[in-house]
């Protein structure tokens, strides 16, 4: 017999849009507490494919679903099932076809805390995929920089980006990316340790510290 944690994840899949935006507000209401998180993690086979699916709908949807998933994927084990789920690149297309803030900034969250597991970081990385490797990487770092001219007038959209660069930067195959001299990705970020948001700051920090483990090899690259 079904719950009503039950029915309710099934109206995530509702064909209405009013059914499915009144699901996802009562969710992502839940996974702000710990009473909330536990049933739902127990239902994580049926609620993570759900919301992930909703990533991709219209902002109304898709903005409380992302914040939903944050809140879940504070769990590695979520995490890690999230990502098998294709959240990473679900995430990045969704990023990059709406030019929304209001989506953006919950869809880099969702990937900063993907990026603190392992298959998190190497899916963001697109590790194995030689045509395609560091594509995500790049554009995240290109809009990062690109963004830091209004992070003193308005909320900054991509400031959660640094700690997605620490994220990958505890890795080898993302110590790679940032490094490969082709791409110059940590020249362009270095330039923000000079901003005023402590996050993009404390950020790009931990990003060259993490770096410096391939300093022997790759000093020229930090400079």
């Amino acid at each position: 017999m079904a719950t009503e944690l039950d029915e309710l994840l099934g109206f995530l899949s509702s064909p209405s849009p009013q059914v499915k935006k009144a699901a996802v507000d009562i969710v992502r209401g839940l996974t702000g507490s710990d009473e909330g998180l536990l049933p739902l993690a127990a239902r994580a086979d049926v609620a993570l494919p759900a919301l992930s699916r909703l990533i991709r709908d219209s902002p109304e949807l898709s903005v409380p679903a992302a914040e939903a998933l944050i809140n879940l994927s504070q769990n590695p084990t979520l995490a890690d099932k999230l990502v098998s789920l294709g959240a990473v690149p679900t995430a990045m297309d969704t990023l990059y076809k709406h030019s929304d803030q209001k989506v953006a900034r919950p869809l880099i969250m969702l990937l900063a805390n993907l990026t603190q597991v392992d298959s998190g970081s190497a899916a963001l990385l697109q590790v194995g995929d030689d045509k395609m490797e560091g594509l995500y990487i790049s554009k995240l770092v290109r809009s990062f920089c690109r963004s830091s001219s209004v992070e003193s007038t308005a909320e900054d959209t991509f400031e959660h980006v640094a700690s997605i660069l620490v994220n990958i930067s505890k890795v080898q195959a993302g110590r790679k990316v940032l490094l490969d001299p082709k791409r110059g990705l940590l020249k362009q970020v270095i330039r923000q340790f000079d901003s005023t948001n402590l996050l993009r700051k404390k950020g790009v920090s931990g990003t060259i510290r993490n770096c410096c483990f391939e300093a022997d090899s790759q000093l020229q690259n930090l400079l």
